[in-house]
């Protein structure tokens, strides 16, 4: 007996239910010690300020299909979530909050403005756990982790000291990205590059010697007050012999040297490059390399200081206008010109980013990125994409020295102490109370936090409680998959990998899956700028968490960019609609069902059991073995569609058709063979699209006869697990139905396309040379009379064709010509003009197509899916052109 659904699928009648249910239940929870074979996944953590936004949604999709699916096979599964404190990003907002009450954090002080963080964190900082759960996260929520939690700010500290004592962290001054209105350093991934309209301005600088001049070109006048050299290449015939002389700079009057370096490009410009090694980096090496002054100009606001002279206390903007008056007015000023260039923003404050010479702690990098090498270039650690590898190595081949200090007040503050009495400073895991080396109490510690990288490089280990060797340790680590954005490779990924090695002795992880970032359907990056981002949160309102989930999860390729577009969704919410209705429809048929005591062990007999049945086990066995293979290949999208097809093809249109006279016929055994099947297929239906589509595949498996505890945690079908049931599908059986349905579509797609009325019963010739065929044909002859709503079915001969419309059907071997005489069903002179206008259109498209494929540009520089889809058009239409070619023949 099963339960009936409710008239039309309602998800937000469905969603928080379930969800709250399967949480309540501890369906979500793994186990420290199991004799399941373990895996796990560590969330990525989210800024804590954050909202759930589209990338999100797919990260934690790819991330939820794993899970479900390795708990439904068995597998001690353990999601861990998880937030990041985001000393920026969460720094800015409880500022931004404050300053509306004319208040700054340093009219609160430091321990009072970090008060009020906490504060907001308590107040708004769980609120992408509670959009995780909307989109049916099934994280483990009782080992969640906050990055400045007490475990992992311990393990941060034990860290810090750890690689200072190895001579692995630094204090030094070295360049660094600056933001002025955060007054602090900041990461690379903070820095958004924009193309900017600006000026080339080429400036004389005097040689010493009253000779000329060497014309220089910049895009930032105001730098040069702080240059200390002009740079030719060595191997120019037009300035070599210049080389150890001096220029006079402009404004200032300093001298400074002529120096030569193959860095520099001859054919660029002038060939002469003024060098700012406090506020560029390739002139920072530059001034490295030739032992140059490095002058700052700028204070900690970004504003011009005492290095800048006659232009000190300006914004740089203003001191950039002011310098080339003065250029002008010098006669320095060569020339301006239009210039478009790319410029690094502060992606928090808006603010052009400062290249700022600074004290700073780093990390080493070097010695730390040997063996990240070495574990993925052995295959330890395994990229998928695999291009990706190349560009990770590349990375580490190519290493900078890491900045880990910013200045800020949020986050895990530098576990170093300094003593006012001997200058020495204590570097310790615990609080220092005094003076290591002179005993003094008078000490001071560092101001600054660490890079919220820092700690995110721990999160493998960090999160499951080390530095105590931990039971979640030893069952979970290393973590099975990182799922994430390539954008983070380096500042995450690697980092990550590094510090398991070091820490760990072992990686963090044994596969990085990277996929691609979610654009608009033009493929443009979303933006707010733009106004083309969208809330997946909305979109779950409006279409239902599954629906958004299948839409990712249909479209997901390895590592490309994911195109969305509402109307996809639509479809896909379209695709839940149709799986509710047709459970309803199946469910309704089994109101009077025995459920066998075996449950879902049980058996139809063989004997009983329809061709349509053995046609749908059969396909049944076939998308198990497809969606398996796809999974376990990461082919996720592969397992999507295949799902979608046999469920939306063979299951709901034709299979639930065919059996309706089973159901209201009068042989009661066939019928409970059939209802047997009917319930079994569901049963596996809902457990295979359970980690694509949890919610609603979970509300029909609750009211199935034949189910376990919950969908969540009952077995992911295999053909190995369920060869009995499977083993009842028969492939002549799938070819005779195969063959029907085929049958069947072409007379539908002949009335469609001539407009005939589905009232209007049709007589139908088929013409068949094969006995075989005409057998299998003549045994389901009710079907094919009753589905194609049929007048009339004659099979055999072809006999004459003249006003008739005809299709050729071809399933394996067997070849049918489907006929049917159009005499009184259609007006010819209409249809002759229609068939005639439509080769017009088809051979205008054919000749589109065909100059658009043999463009050699387009073919190069279009995606292979467009290339792959436009060859499939083409085909077609010469096929239909080829058609309505016989058609006109046959109507004349």
């Amino acid at each position: 007996m099963s339960e009936n659904l409710s008239d039309r699928y309602n998800p937000a009648d469905v969603e928080n239910r379930t969800y709250q249910w399967w949480e309540e239940s501890g369906f979500f929870k793994a186990q420290d010690q199991s004799t399941k074979p373990p895996f796990s996944i560590i969330l990525p953590p989210p800024n804590v300020t954050g909202f759930l936004h589209m990338g999100h949604a797919l990260d934690h999709t790819i991330q939820d299909m794993l899970i479900r699916w390795k708990r439904m096979n068995g597998f001690n599964t353990m999601w861990l979530p998880g937030t990041d404190h985001a000393g920026i990003a969460t720094q800015s907002v409880v500022e931004k909050e404050l300053k509306k009450q004319d208040v700054t954090r340093h009219d609160l002080g430091r321990e009072k403005f970090v008060e009020k963080v906490w504060e907001w964190k308590h107040q708004y900082g769980n609120r992408i756990y509670s959009q995780m759960r909307r989109l049916g996260d099934s994280c483990d929520w009782d080992r969640a982790v906050f990055t400045l939690d007490e475990g992992a700010s311990k393990a941060v500290r034990k860290v810090f000291v750890s690689l200072h004592q190895k001579g692995l962290i630094y204090r030094g001054q070295r360049l660094v990205n600056w933001s002025g209105p955060l007054e602090t350093a900041i990461s690379d991934l903070e820095v958004e590059h924009k193309q900017i309209k600006g000026t080339l301005f080429h400036i004389n600088y005097a040689l010493e010697d009253g000779s000329g001049f060497l014309t220089v070109a910049t895009t930032r006048p105001e730098t040069l007050l702080g240059d200390t050299a002009v740079a030719v290449n060595p191997e120019d015939d037009r300035y070599k012999h210049l080389i150890g002389k001096n220029v006079i700079l402009p404004l200032l009057g300093r001298k400074i040297k002529i120096i030569g370096d193959t860095y520099v490009d001859k054919e660029f410009g002038s060939g002469v490059v003024k060098i700012t090694p406090a506020h560029d980096f390739n002139d920072y090496k530059v001034g490295k390399s030739h032992n140059l002054d490095f002058i700052n100009l700028l204070t900690k606001k970004a504003e011009m200081n005492e290095n800048a002279g006659p232009y000190a206390g300006l914004k740089v903007q203003e001191a950039r206008k002011r310098v080339v008056e003065d250029l002008k007015a010098h006669n320095l000023l060569v020339k301006e010109e239009p210039h478009v260039h790319s410029v690094g923003h502060c992606s928090r404050s808006g603010a052009v980013v400062e290249p700022f010479l600074s004290e700073q702690w780093f990390v080493k990098m070097e010695q730390l990125a040997t063996p990240a090498k070495r574990v993925v270039e052995s295959g330890t650690i395994r990229f998928e994409p695999e291009s990706w590898t190349k560009v990770y190595l590349h990375w580490l081949n190519n290493i900078e020295d890491w900045c880990i200090s910013r200045q800020l007040w949020w986050g895990h503050r530098i576990p170093v102490w300094y003593c006012n009495s001997c200058n020495h400073h204590t570097v310790s895991e615990t609080d220092v109370t005094a003076c290591e080396k002179c005993g003094s109490t008078d000490l001071k510690q560092d101001d600054d936090v660490l890079d919220t990288w820092f700690s995110s490089a721990l999160w493998p280990f960090s999160t499951m409680g080390w530095p105590d060797e931990t039971e979640t340790l030893k069952t979970f680590y290393p973590t099975s998959y990182l799922v994430t954005g390539h954008d983070i490779i380096f500042f995450w990924v690697a980092r990550m990998i590094m510090m398991g090695l070091e820490f760990k002795r072992d990686v963090p992880f044994r596969t990085v899956y990277i996929h691609g970032l979610v654009r608009d359907s033009q493929g443009r990056k979303m933006s707010k700028s733009l106004g083309n981002s969208i809330d997946p949160v909305e979109m779950i309102e409006k279409y239902g968490a599954d629906a958004l989930r299948f839409t990712f999860a249909a479209h997901l390729y390895s590592g490309k960019d994911f195109k969305f577009s509402e109307q996809r969704l639509e479809g896909y919410r379209n695709f839940m609609n149709k799986i509710w209705n047709a459970a309803r429809f199946a469910l309704s048929n089994l109101a009077d069902f025995k459920v066998p005591s075996e449950g879902v062990k049980a058996l139809p007999s063989k004997a009983h059991i329809s061709v349509f049945d053995q046609w749908i086990i059969t396909k049944l066995a076939e998308v198990t073995k497809e969606v398996e293979e796809a999974m376990e290949a990461e082919k996720f999208s592969d397992a999507a569609n295949a799902l979608y097809h046999f469920i939306w093809n063979q299951f709901c249109d034709w299979y639930i058709e065919f059996t309706k006279p089973i159901m209201n016929g009068t042989n009661a055994e066939e019928k409970a063979a059939t209802q047997l099947v009917i319930a079994q297929v569901l049963n596996r239906i809902t457990r295979l699209l359970h980690p694509f589509t949890p919610f609603i595949s979970e509300e029909i498996y609750q009211k199935l006869p034949i189910k376990g505890q919950a969908c969540i945690v009952d077995q992911f079908p295999n053909v190995r697990n369920d060869k009995d049931f499977l083993a009842l599908g028969s492939e002549q059986a799938a070819f005779e139905i195969d063959l029907v349905k085929e049958v069947v579509s072409a007379i539908r797609n002949i009335r469609g396309e001539n407009r005939i009325s589905p009232a209007i019963k049709l007589n139908v010739r088929l013409g068949v040379t094969n006995d075989q065929v005409q057998k299998v044909l003549g045994n389901n002859r009710t079907a094919l009379m009753t589905m194609a709503r049929l007048e009339n079915l004659e099979i055999g001969e072809e006999g004459n064709l003249q006003k008739c419309a005809v299709a050729s059907v071809m399933v394996k071997d067997a070849n049918v010509k489907v006929i049917i005489p159009l005499e009184g069903l259609v007006d010819f002179d209409e249809e002759l003009k229609r068939i005639n206008k439509t080769i017009e259109k088809l051979q205008k498209d054919i000749s589109m197509l065909t100059a658009k494929l043999s463009n050699e540009k387009f073919v190069a520089n279009a995606e292979e899916e467009v290339i792959a889809a436009d060859r499939v058009l083409l085909a077609q239409s010469k096929v239909q052109l080829e058609s309505l070619r016989d058609a006109l023949t046959r109507f004349q």
